[in-house]
């Protein structure tokens, strides 16, 4: 079976929608000279190792290292595994587990769950929320693994405090290493020490690094994904080849040929000449919406930029919006289809369910649900997405999907990577920084000052 995902925005060009809403030949062939143009300065800035992101997936010793870590954590049987984490450090493992898991992992046996631990991961610091997961998760039965590149990230140092402060009273600070792992900044002399060396120093902790040239919303395929993945029994190797496949598809500037490219273009060309300034990503199975989560980060603290990389003041960037099919059918299309037009529509798609589930013949007593008996719910789902994507069309509401052969480790990458690189692209013709967010900063400062830090 042929895995490769695949690209469709023919439903976003003029043909489908329209002059007014839809992106035409000639305004591709316009920008394929910027694409190009972008594509050198991207692929120069890869190969002085600028941005690292695009070859995580070849870094074998990490993922041996990680691998092997994992196997030994494995042995001490942990109930929990809790990611400590925000942003990037927590979205692409959430993306992960949704798509790669089962969707009640956490309600199954340990046997129902091969041995893998249950997953929680603490991306905010709701004292509710912490409290009780701290109650259900108690240290003897659980793996804290926290992440932060500096150390210095509030939100996740004050969950630290907490989780040290009660293994230190139930279990005794000798037992800290076996029940922590640190991921962070690499200990270099031209990195910025992190706050969680001395933390690892002090118990002996496990410690993975993230490249300094790595930003968090890009490091899904480090140690920031890729340990929790590990300890969750994912197959890193099928998450590998799927970076593989991709990156090989995105190696030309080509618009006709590299998918990540023609989607970033694709969604440029909408917001700049058509007026979308929304970037809703409608995923069509509930494993897939989680990594609209991830993509709404991505898109917009990427490309959400006050100046240009001239110094010019440009309030760039495409606002992105999460959805879920069929159930935001009966909430958000009303708004899509008669509300402005201003949104392109990004579908995520799989054209086969891991299982398929039969609707039986009941209910005979009512004729009007013939349709439904004897089908299937996967039938229903794809009327449904059919349905929609139809009734954009006649709403003239450009759609640009991605669809996947089925859900798995392999596809799964494949999209994570498409958008990395697609983002990576998008920037550039937006002609901003793509991999700074300094609008992130100032919020940051004014809390710690409150709290009583420098800000």
């Amino acid at each position: 079976m042929n895995l490769d995902i695949r690209i469709d925005v023919s439903r976003a060009r003029d043909a489908a929608v329209g002059r007014e809403h839809g992106i035409t030949r000639a305004e591709l062939d316009k920008l394929q000279p910027r694409v190009s143009d972008a594509h050198a300065i991207l692929q120069r800035e890869r190969a002085e190792g600028q941005y690292g992101f695009w070859d995580l997936y070849k870094q074998s010793g990490v993922f041996d290292d990680v691998k092997a870590a994992a196997a030994r954590f494995a042995q001490k049987g942990y109930d929990n595994l809790v990611v400590l984490g925000i942003g990037g450090s927590s979205l692409g493992t959430i993306a992960l587990g949704a798509a790669l898991l089962s969707p009640y992992h956490n309600l199954l046996s340990k046997g129902g769950r091969k041995g893998a631990p249950r997953l929680f991961v603490m991306d905010n610091i709701d004292p509710t929320v912490f409290r009780e997961m701290m109650r259900i998760c108690p240290p003897k039965k659980t793996l804290y693994n926290v992440i932060s590149k500096s150390g210095g990230t509030a939100e996740t140092m004050s969950q630290l405090m907490i989780v040290v402060d009660a293994i230190e009273k139930k279990l005794g600070s000798g037992a800290m290493k076996d029940h922590v792992v640190v991921t962070t900044n690499p200990r270099r002399s031209d990195a910025p020490p992190s706050l969680l060396h001395p933390v690892a120093d002090e118990y002996g902790l496990t410690e993975f690094a993230v490249p300094l040239n790595v930003g968090g919303r890009f490091s899904v395929f480090s140690p920031v994904g890729m340990f929790p993945a590990a300890m969750l029994g994912m197959d890193l190797d099928a998450i590998r080849n799927g970076c593989a496949a991709m990156d090989q598809r995105c190696a030309d500037a080509d618009l006709k040929s590299n998918p990540a490219y023609l989607r970033a273009a694709i969604q440029y060309l909408a917001d700049v000449n058509k007026g979308k300034s929304i970037s809703v990503m409608l995923a069509y199975a509930n494993g897939l919406y989680s990594i609209a989560d991830w993509y709404r980060q991505l898109w917009a603290e990427s490309l959400g930029k006050r100046y240009s990389l001239d110094g010019e003041e440009v309030f760039a960037g495409q606002t992105p919006v999460k959805a879920l099919g069929a159930t935001d059918q009966h909430s958000q299309i009303q708004l899509y289809r008669e509300g402005p037009n201003d949104k392109l529509i990004n579908t995520l798609e799989t054209r086969k369910f891991a299982r398929t589930l039969r609707i039986p013949p009941t209910l005979t007593s009512i004729a009007q649900l013939e349709y439904l008996r004897g089908a299937s719910m996967n039938k229903l789902m794809a009327a449904e997405l059919q349905g929609t994507l139809d009734a954009l069309r006649l709403s003239q509401r450009p759609v640009s999907r991605i669809i996947l052969p089925q859900i798995n480790a392999h596809t799964v990458a494949q999209v994570l990577y498409l958008l990395e690189v697609e983002t990576a692209m998008a920037g550039r013709l937006y002609n901003v920084n793509t991999f700074d967010q300094p609008g992130v900063e100032e919020g940051k400062k004014i809390a710690r000052k409150l709290m009583g830090g420098e800000g």
